[in-house]
């Protein structure tokens, strides 16, 4: 492939916006749809070794759902996926039968 291929290939997916005085940007409203970034959204700006700006929305928990995402619980969650694809495991009928077998 052609430099001036991959350029124009590039090109077709990139957007331009002016840093204003603040430090203030303005993504086109064609890279917020495509994003799916609405007012008030979070965003994280990473700058690369060589200078690039990499901008990824942040998905934002509520407090009470945080030790869902926490690293353990997700690798519990990990464990328990591959459990039942392996059928290991106990199913209960009900939830009282469930509690039962904790005692």
């Amino acid at each position: 492939m052609a430099v001036t291929e991959y350029t124009r290939r590039e090109a077709d997916k990139m957007a331009r916006t002016t840093l204003r005085a603040k430090g203030q940007l303005t993504l086109p409203d064609d890279v917020r749809k495509a994003a799916k970034l609405q007012e008030g959204d979070l965003i994280e700006a990473e700058v690369t070794e060589n200078g690039e700006v990499i901008l990824r929305p942040l998905a934002t928990v509520d407090r009470s759902q945080a030790w869902f995402w926490t690293p353990e619980w997700q690798a519990g969650e990990r464990e328990a996926t591959e459990q039942g694809r392996r059928d290991e495991g106990e199913l209960f009928e009900s939830g009282a039968d469930f509690l039962d077998s904790l005692r």
